[in-house]
């Protein structure tokens, strides 16, 4: 038989298709998750040290050197 096409594949041909792209998703995606860094969980420190920050009074930018009034 000619396996040289999809279209002409057999069923085995696409049981092996299927399978290997199978396989190899499950490679890549188990190599993303192994790759990825280990972060500490830096939110109870980030919350118990961070700064206090308050806001200031309100600023209105603008590209006129005019006065706005509310």
């Amino acid at each position: 038989m000619n396996n040289y096409t999809l279209a002409t594949a057999d069923r085995l041909t696409h049981l092996k298709i299927v399978v290997v792209s199978l396989i190899a998703g499950i490679i890549v995606v188990g190599v993303g998750i192994a790759a990825r860094p280990e972060l500490p969980d830096m939110s109870t420190r980030l919350e118990a040290r961070a700064p206090i920050l308050k806001a200031d009074k309100p600023v209105t930018w603008t590209q006129a050197d005019r006065v706005t009034i509310r």
